[in-house]
């Protein structure tokens, strides 16, 4: 590995302990459906992201659910005595990504057979806290 891109990849290394993420490899739901649950909590605040998954009726909002728990809690272990609520949590990026798909055969007319694709998919949800800048903060207050 060259100097210029180990100097690279360390930098990134280095961004990556700064950021609080959960990853969901290999779940075994369609790509398109979980991202019609995805965009529902994208860039929302924890707490009401939590609440719309929790009472959300389609499959993928549980898996999302734990995830979400997961990204919080690994948040946490490393905020030791910051209370979630007071540090303005909200849901800075997450991303769905198609993972392996298993190639089934099912028994068509004629003596045929279709391939049917069992879809699965990569989830990576990355948590963050807002700061609010001071000149906001005044004029929330009045």
């Amino acid at each position: 590995m060259g100097s210029r891109k180990q100097n690279s990849a360390e930098a990134i290394k280095e961004a990556k302990k700064s950021l609080y993420f959960a990853k969901l490899n290999n779940c075994p739901t369609s790509p398109r459906k979980m991202r019609l649950v995805v965009d529902l909590i994208r860039g929302v605040n924890v707490e009401l992201a939590l609440n719309i998954l929790k009472f959300n009726k389609k499959e993928p909002a549980e898996r999302l659910y734990k995830l979400l728990r997961s990204a919080i809690a690994n948040w946490q272990s490393k905020n030791e005595g910051v209370r979630m609520e007071d540090s303005n949590l909200y849901v800075r990026e997450i991303s769905v990504d198609s993972g392996r798909v298993l190639k089934r055969v099912r028994p068509a007319p004629q003596g045929r057979a279709n391939r049917i694709k069992k879809r699965s998919n990569h989830v990576t949800l990355i948590v963050d806290s807002r700061t609010i800048a001071p000149e906001q903060s005044e004029q929330v207050e009045n």
